[in-house]
């Protein structure tokens, strides 16, 4: 070489390959994702199936990687070849978890791991093809340093655009597709690159041919894909569906009225969500003497359903509601039927609605209340087990008046009764007093509460009228618990342990084995 003469620049091949190294990774990254979002949406404890399913993933990356070396000729071909069986599997992977979810749910789990270790095999074999590929014309410290340059790149752009972007625009379906059909390109990429080294030209077109076709109307059918599914799965005719950030929301309607399901789990019937939601706000509300508490706050129930019952309060100044997701809160403000179960209670002047995560605004708050309603969902992970935990607790006291009282839904005693007593414990730890309750919710079962407060929490000595439920003689029963309910010995939940998470997972996992 002449001293001082140009360096040349990458060739046009390199060039794409390096940028299908992009997409791979993209694709790869985004089969993974999806299948761990599938199983903790339909198995719970998210940590838990994000380990296993990453785990298992990576695992099968370095199989395939291992089996590359036996590809020796026409590697082009091969790579063709992978990319199309990956656009195939990895895209339709999804899709294939939900349909199984509905109607072999017996059989998902399997599945849910077979399609992940055959995904993951292909895509070990492929970045190695690109490396040995590339190999040809590019110095080896060049190669390795640019394909895990554009290998990382990708990985990062799909992580960002996952769950902000990906997920609440187009939902898990369409994303694993769209992502197969990049796959899909990828491959007729290479099929121009390498047209004049592939044998069997015409077959590898009209692979690829088919491919897209199949992966288009799958895309364009993706609506259909889903209704299939859920109509399996909830039964009942569905009226609404959304794809938010944080979670799937489905409303049904049948013979038990309406449905709201978030991440397939039943969050109230319409049937019987006055004897949930009348318990669970009411001996707190009626609790108070005089013209009874001004402020009130309200974290989760972003349904409308707890605020409907607070407003029967006439004192009642001001409630603000703390949900996470405004697509609980946007459905619950604009749908006409869901604005009727609530009783508009959302589009109050008497009502401030917060979307924002309840332990941040816990610390971020220098309001106090003089009743604090916390309706979130079970802890079935750990996102949401941190608030049931002693350090969310402590700031719930911070924002609780002295005469006040905290209301917190708390899962079954009965089924869940470990569980149940933990909470209690984990309030007590933090010199709140624990005054525990149940009712009978026939949707859910046995259903528990816990009142938690600076000063002893005393019986009401009036109800609001019109209560379909509660009445003041059967009022005291539910403060008694039987034998098979009774406190047992239990941990404190912290956001170190997260103890309450793994046990309720092992108690409600019981009930549902049998």
């Amino acid at each position: 070489m002449t001293v001082g003469a140009p360096t040349p620049g990458p060739r046009p091949v390199e060039i794409a390959l390096l940028a299908s190294v992009f997409v791979v990774a993209a694709c790869g990254l985004v089969y993974e994702l999806a299948a761990g979002a599938l199983a903790s949406y339909l198995l719970g404890d998210s940590i838990l199936q994000f380990s296993t399913v990453i785990g298992a993933y990576l695992f099968a990356m370095g199989v395939g990687s291992y089996l590359s070396r036996f590809f020796e000729r026409q590697l082009p071909a091969h790579f063709l070849r992978i990319e199309l069986l990956v656009a195939l599997v990895g895209g339709a992977l999804p899709a294939t978890l939900f349909i199984a979810s509905a109607y072999t749910p017996g059989a998902f789990r399997f599945l849910l791991y077979a399609l992940v270790f055959l995904v993951g095999v292909l895509v070990g074999l492929e970045i190695p093809l690109v490396m040995r590929i590339l190999r040809r014309n590019v110095a080896l410290k060049d190669l390795v340093s640019q394909v895990l340059t554009f290998d990382y790149l990708g990985a990062l752009a799909v992580s960002v655009a996952f769950p902000l972007l990906l997920v609440p625009q187009l939902g898990l379906i369409r994303t694993g597709l769209l992502f197969g059909l990049m796959n899909a390109v990828v491959a007729v990429w290479a099929l121009w690159l390498f047209r004049h080294e592939l044998r069997q030209y015409a077959a590898h077109v009209l692979a690829c041919a088919a491919t897209l076709a199949v992966l288009l109307a799958a895309f364009v059918g993706a609506d259909h894909i889903t209704t299939l599914a859920e109509d399996k799965f909830y039964q009942d005719r569905i009226v609404f569906t959304a794809q938010s950030p944080y979670q799937r929301i489905v409303v049904t309607q049948g013979k038990l009225g309406h449905r709201l399901f978030l991440n397939g789990n039943l969050q109230f019937a319409e049937r019987d969500e006055y004897r949930y939601h009348e318990a669970l706000v009411h001996p707190v509300m009626a609790a108070f003497s005089g013209s009874g508490p001004r402020k009130v706050a309200v974290l989760g129930g972003g349904d409308g359903m707890a605020v409907r019952e607070i407003l029967k309060y006439p004192g009642v100044e001001s409630v603000t509601l703390v949900e996470l997701d405004p697509a609980m809160t946007k459905l619950f403000s604009e749908q006409p039927t869901l604005v009727a179960l609530n009783g508009a209670s959302l589009k109050s002047p008497r009502v401030k609605v917060v979307n924002t995560d309840a332990f941040q605004w816990l610390e971020s708050t220098a309001d106090t209340f003089d009743v604090i309603v916390v309706d979130f969902p079970d802890p079935t992970n750990f996102n949401i087990g941190k608030l049931y935990t002693n350090s969310f607790y402590a700031l719930l006291d911070r924002r609780l008046s002295a005469s006040g009282y905290a209301v917190i839904q708390t899962t079954s005693p009965l089924v869940a009764r470990q569980s149940f007593w933990t909470v209690a414990q984990t309030i007590e730890s933090v010199g709140l007093t624990a005054t525990p309750y149940h009712a009978n919710v026939p949707s859910f079962g046995e259903w528990g509460y816990i009142i938690a407060s600076h000063r002893p929490w005393r019986m009401p000595t009036s109800l609001p009228p019109g209560l379909r439920f509660l009445d003041l003689p059967s009022l005291p029963l539910l403060f008694d618990f039987p034998v098979d309910m009774a406190r047992v010995p239990a941990e404190v939940n912290r956001l170190s342990n997260q103890v309450l998470v793994t046990t309720y997972e092992t108690e409600w996992g019981k009930v549902v084995a049998h």
